[in-house]
């Protein structure tokens, strides 16, 4: 006889989420380079905003009016077909829960981001994984695993975690040969240190399909992970959905004030994406010398690298031997990638120390 509420029996298969850790298993603080947070802070307009914030005591604006109509302006998009919410993440929870339930399916590419899981799950969805070339999204392997029970597909481009990018011919043809009735989320996290070149599309798919959502957050390029600010943007009718299960005053006084500021200096964002590639790029090359020792770098155009390691030194050693020279990255066994590591991009210094690191440790390792 149960002596408590009974959960809906497809809770009892989510595993929830475990984000990156700043500290060693004996306490140690580490420098964090797990989380994909921005090296350089966020604009200090941004920090300016919240001690000008509305009073705490008092509601927030339920509806963000003011950062939706700027985020429109800014974009050219229409403020009434966007949606606010607690980081991306809570748009892609309202996404699968406004689409998909008990039997239906969620599908996304293996080597994605591991909240995709959960969100299907939460919301009795069944998940799907297509299988991935390269480490990154297969548009014919996505549309080979759509199904007649598939409601949501899921993209992350640049992907988390692999950095993987879908150019702007691959994403419509994705769009193209899914049925009308199925929902894409294009979860574009990262899409701001992505040179503007190489737009993918995705909000011109959102402002002309119905069956489009794009995501985007403040917590990377703009450096406000710890306010939780993301939004997303479709068609009017998707729009509405969202709004009628999202959670009422969702975002914050304080993040409200810190997004619309943060938005407001671009040069920042700018400095962030340049600086991420500088750096990147000098990384990518120290681990190309390494090349001898079974490491290598999965082309990226996000603010991390997935990092492979198939020679004497594998990816828990390489985590591990990191972790005790004070920098600690993200080793995924879980999603399949036991043989690599995530790092975010930081410091020039601190990319030159890992680099370094794991010279060391390759030509040490047994």
């Amino acid at each position: 006889m149960s002596t408590g509420p009974i959960p809906k029996p497809w809770i009892a298969g989510i595993h929830a989420y475990v984000p990156g850790k700043s500290a060693a298993p004996d306490g140690r603080l580490l420098v964090k380079l797990s989380a994909n947070e921005n090296p350089l802070g966020c604009s200090p307009k941004a920090l300016a905003a919240r001690e000008q914030a509305v009073h705490p005591s008092l509601y927030p604006d339920g509806d963000s009016t003011a950062l939706r109509e700027a985020l429109g302006a800014f974009h050219s998009l229409d403020p009434a077909r966007i949606i606010m919410g607690a980081g991306s993440g809570e748009v892609l929870y309202l996404a699968a829960s406004g689409y998909a339930g008990p039997g239906d399916e969620v599908l996304f590419s293996q080597y994605s981001f591991s909240l995709y899981d959960i969100v299907a799950r939460r919301a009795g969805a069944d998940p799907v994984e297509a299988p991935a070339t390269d480490y990154g999204t297969d548009v014919d392997a996505m549309l080979a695993a759509v199904s007649p029970r598939t409601r949501v597909v899921i993209v992350a481009n640049p992907n988390n975690p692999t950095g993987t990018f879908l150019p702007r011919a691959e994403i419509a043809r994705l769009h193209a040969g899914l049925p009308g009735d199925v929902l894409l989320v294009l979860d574009q996290a990262y899409a701001e240190y992505v040179d503007p070149a190489q737009d993918d599309g995705s909000f011109g798919l959102a402002a002309t399909a119905a069956n489009v959502l794009v995501t985007r957050t403040f917590s990377k390029a703009y450096g406000l992970a710890g306010v939780r600010v993301g939004w997303g943007t479709g068609s009017a009718e998707v729009i509405g959905v969202l709004n009628r299960i999202r959670g009422a005053f969702n975002v914050s006084n304080e993040a409200q004030s810190m997004a619309l500021e943060a938005l407001v200096d671009q040069d920042f964002v700018r400095h962030s994406r340049h600086h991420n590639a500088e750096v990147r790029t000098r990384f990518v090359t120290a681990i190309e010398a390494l090349g001898n020792y079974g490491i290598s770098a999965v082309p990226s155009e996000a603010n991390f690298v997935m990092l492979l390691f198939s020679g004497k030194l594998n990816g828990e050693t390489a985590y591990n031997g990191l972790a005790a020279a004070g920098v600690m990255t993200r080793w995924l066994p879980a999603q399949g990638l036991g043989h690599g590591l995530r790092i975010t991009i930081g410091t020039a210094g601190q990319m030159d120390m890992i680099a370094a690191t794991l010279r060391k440790l390759a030509e040490t390792v047994p």
